[in-house]
């Protein structure tokens, strides 16, 4: 992975306006995610606010320090933005979407 000052995610931020952030109701209590970044979807999954939008942008976009499109809850991000990595076909089809070119996938 790129040092920090080089990733390209702290300044893009395409992936939290594109998709939807769901996962198991129970990994938001085990990640200590604020109630107030979490809603719920069905009775076991919730989703990072924002994310279930037409038009989705996670509450937590921008609210980190690395950068201007920095996650607020990096350290307890739950398991679907674990998952996306830089230049996988999900972050090139997010990026696709807002206008920016693709990456090519990265080694961590």
């Amino acid at each position: 992975m790129s040092p920090p000052s080089e990733n390209p995610c702290l300044s893009c931020g395409a992936c939290c306006r594109t998709y939807r952030v769901s996962f198991y109701w129970g990994e938001a209590l085990e990640l200590g995610l604020p109630t107030e970044l979490i809603e719920q979807v069905t009775p076991h999954l919730a989703c990072m606010a924002g994310t279930n939008a037409t038009q989705p942008r996670c509450v937590a976009l921008g609210h980190g320090t690395a950068g201007p499109m920095a996650c607020g809850v990096y350290p307890q991000r739950p398991s679907p933005c674990r998952e996306l990595q830089i230049g996988d076909e999900k972050c090139n089809r997010a990026r696709e979407r807002h206008g920016l070119l693709p990456l090519s996938p990265q080694c961590s």
